[in-house]
C-alpha cells in the first residue's frame, strides 16, 4: 500500500468535533485551537504556508498530553498523534521549543536523567531496603534486566515501586539485573518534545548496556519507557534482539506459574489505564489478570476505561509546560474513580500514581492510590 503523505493526513479531518469531546485539554479550556481539530487546522495552515510558526503556535502544539484519545476516536482516521509529533520535530529544529522543555532537554543530555541528579545515584531508592537488591551485582546468568526509569529512580514518592518489584522478584526466585548508573533516561521525554537526535543517543546506550548483561528480556514498570522501548528502540537499533515486557505482563506470568502466592484482600479496587500502556501500546488485560488473581479483591471499572480511559494529566510533558492544567485534568480522573465507590485507585505507572496522588491530596478525598506492584507486594505471601 502506498504511504500516505503528510498533507493527506491533515486533509482527512472533516472537523466533526468528536476529538474535542474526548480531549482532556479541550474539556478544561474550551478553546477551539486547544482541541485536536483546531491544532490539525493550525498544522495545515503552517504546512500550506498560510501561517508562520511562532511562540503562540508552539504553545498550542505543546499544550497536548499525547494521550492519543483523539486518534483512537477519529472516524476519519486522522493520525493526530503523528501530525503532532512531526510538528514538534519542526518546532524543535526551528528553535521554538518552550524554554522549560529546552532546559529539560539540556538536563537529560548532560545528566542522563530528567531530574538533573548525579546519574550514579540511580540506586538511591534501594538504600532503605533491609538488604541490597540481588540484582545490583548478579552472580548468575539473569532472566531479565529491570529498567527502572527516571521517575522511580529519582523521585522519592515513587521509590516504593522498584522496592516492591525487587521484593516480588526475589520472592518469586527471578534472576534479574539492575543497570544502576549505567541506566540512562529512556529518551521518551526528548522524543515527544521533538528532540529525536538526542533521544537516539540514549537509546543506543541503553540497548548496549542490556545486551552486555547477557539477558534477552527487558522489564519496565514505566509505561512511557515501555512504549519507547517497544516501538522506537527497534527502529533505531534494528538488530536489538530483546524482548520488552511491562512488569504487569511478568507479574501475571509469575502468578499463573505459581511462583507467587497471594493472600486475601477484601477491598473494592478500580483500575486506571495509563495512556502509554493501554491506548498507545494495547496492554489492557495483564494488569486486570493480576488484580483478578488476588483473592477477595473486587474490581470495578470507571465510566471511561480501557481504550476510552482518561489521561491522568501527566503525559506529553504537559506538567513541564502548564502544571495547573495538568492538575485540573488529574482532578477530573480522580472524580471518576470516586464515582465507582472504590476505596483503592490502582494504576501501573509511577507517573500516574504521582499525579493522581497529588489530585487526591488537593481534593482532600478518601481514596488510596497505589501502583499495582505495591499492591502485589502487600498481599504476597512471603
Amino acid at each position: 500500500m502506498e504511504a500516505i503523505s503528510f498533507d493527506e493526513k491533515y486533509l482527512r479531518c472533516i472537523r466533526c468535533g468528536l476529538c474535542s469531546y474526548t480531549c482532556p485539554i479541550y474539556r478544561e479550556l474550551l478553546v477551539e485551537t486547544e482541541a485536536p481539530r483546531g491544532k490539525v487546522a493550525l498544522i495545515r495552515s503552517v504546512g500550506e504556508g498560510r501561517l508562520e510558526p511562532g511562540e503562540n503556535y508552539a504553545r498550542k502544539i505543546y499544550h497536548c498530553l499525547q494521550c492519543n484519545a483523539c486518534t483512537e476516536l477519529c472516524p476519519s482516521k486522522v493520525e493526530v498523534d503523528e501530525l503532532m509529533d512531526a510538528a514538534r520535530v519542526d518546532l524543535a529544529a526551528q528553535g521554538l521549543l518552550p524554554p522549560a522543555l529546552s532546559q529539560l532537554g539540556e538536563i537529560i543530555s548532560t545528566c542522563c536523567n530528567i531530574s538533573g541528579d548525579d546519574n550514579s545515584h540511580r540506586l538511591i531508592w534501594a538504600e532503605n531496603l533491609k538488604r541490597p537488591p540481588q540484582g545490583i551485582k548478579p552472580i548468575v546468568q539473569v532472566e531479565v534486566v529491570y529498567f527502572v526509569g527516571c521517575v522511580s529512580s529519582f523521585f522519592p514518592t515513587s521509590y516504593s515501586i522498584p522496592q516492591a518489584l525487587v521484593e516480588i522478584m526475589e520472592a518469586a526466585g527471578v534472576k534479574y539485573a539492575l543497570l544502576g548508573g549505567e541506566e540512562w533516561c529512556c529518551g521518551y521525554p526528548l522524543l515527544i518534545s521533538g528532540q529525536r537526535d538526542k533521544a537516539e543517543a540514549m537509546i543506543r546506550h541503553n540497548v548496549a548496556q542490556v545486551k552486555a548483561s547477557g539477558a534477552r528480556r527487558v522489564m519496565v514498570s514505566c509505561p512511557s519507557c515501555y512504549h519507547i522501548w517497544h516501538h522506537t528502540y527497534p527502529q533505531v537499533v534494528e538488530d536489538m534482539g530483546l524482548e520488552v515486557l511491562h512488569d504487569t505482563e511478568l507479574l501475571a506470568e509469575w502468578i499463573e506459574q505459581g511462583r507467587l502466592r497471594l493472600k486475601e484482600f477484601p477491598e473494592t479496587v478500580t483500575y486506571h489505564d495509563p495512556c502509554d500502556l493501554g491506548r498507545k501500546s494495547g496492554l489492557y488485560d495483564p494488569p486486570r489478570r493480576v488484580l483478578q488473581s488476588i483473592p477477595g479483591l473486587r474490581l470495578v471499572e470507571m465510566a471511561d476505561n480501557r481504550r476510552n480511559s482518561r489521561c491522568c494529566g501527566g503525559g506529553g510533558n504537559l506538567e513541564t509546560v502548564d502544571r495547573a492544567l495538568a492538575e485540573a485534568i488529574a482532578a477530573r480522573r480522580v472524580a471518576q474513580a470516586l464515582a465507582t465507590g472504590a476505596g483503592y485507585l490502582v494504576s501501573a505507572c509511577q507517573q500516574c500514581k504521582r499525579t493522581l496522588t497529588g489530585a487526591v491530596r488537593r481534593e482532600k478525598v478518601r481514596l488510596r492510590v497505589m501502583d499495582i506492584t505495591e499492591l502485589v507486594a502487600k498481599v504476597m505471601v512471603s
